[in-house]
């Protein structure tokens, strides 16, 4: 089969669209999993266990339930309970509460191995809870688990073509659309497989090396 460079040309107009919608998705899903992550961690350590059933039990929910299904939940049935929102706030919110699930046991690992000592050191100088927070415990939690962090944003990039489903034309959802159109499917798909592997591969290697600087 011959390769058409023609059709390359005529689709990068809608790669470069679909790319963009892709980034938007994952920088934003990425803060929101990020952002949730660590509130689901936080409330699982609160003493008071009517806060930590109900979390616990909503992030188990989450995390062993398939996001495609979520994606289905939050963009057809709940209009039907008078809460509509427009695909891509829906995709978004559906791929950052489901990929925060499993930041919060980043952030639950990083949170216990702070050394014991920085607690009783905290302790000894009287801080207030949320100062010893802010200010001793989270950031050495969290230079700790940048990297795992990391590599669930890859994981979300490689999950943004599932919010194809719900009608967001992110860089799969336009190779489809331009296939179907001019039924050239190679060509268009050849480059969203290219362009999937430049974006993932550099940032793997960057997370690599990220970790090897943070652990010295």
């Amino acid at each position: 089969m011959k390769w058409d460079w023609n059709a390359v040309s005529d689709f990068m107009p809608e790669f470069w669209r679909g790319l963009l919608v892709t980034l938007q998705i994952l920088v934003l899903g990425s803060l929101l999993s990020f952002t949730l992550g660590l509130v689901w961690t936080l409330l699982m350590r609160t003493p008071t266990r009517w806060v930590r059933w109900p979390v616990g039990i909503v992030t188990e929910f989450v995390r062993n339930t398939p996001l495609l299904v979520q994606l289905f939940f939050l963009f057809y049935v709940l209009p039907e309970w008078g809460l509509t929102f427009s695909a891509l706030a829906t995709g978004v919110f559906a791929i950052g509460l489901h990929y925060s699930t499993y930041t919060m046991q980043v952030y639950r690992a990083g949170i216990e191995a702070v050394p014991v000592g920085q607690w009783e050191a905290a302790t000894a100088l009287n801080l207030p809870r949320r100062r010893t927070w802010t200010a001793v415990i989270l950031p050495q939690a969290i230079r700790r688990v940048v990297p795992a962090l990391g590599n669930y944003v890859i994981a979300m990039l490689k999950d943004t073509p599932l919010l194809m489903v719900i009608t967001v034309l992110e860089m799969l959802g336009r190779a489809r659309l331009f296939s179907q159109q001019h039924f050239q499917f190679t060509e268009p798909l050849t480059v969203i497989g290219v362009a999937f592997i430049l974006i993932s591969f550099p940032a793997s290697l960057l997370l690599r090396a990220l970790e090897r600087r943070l652990v010295r």
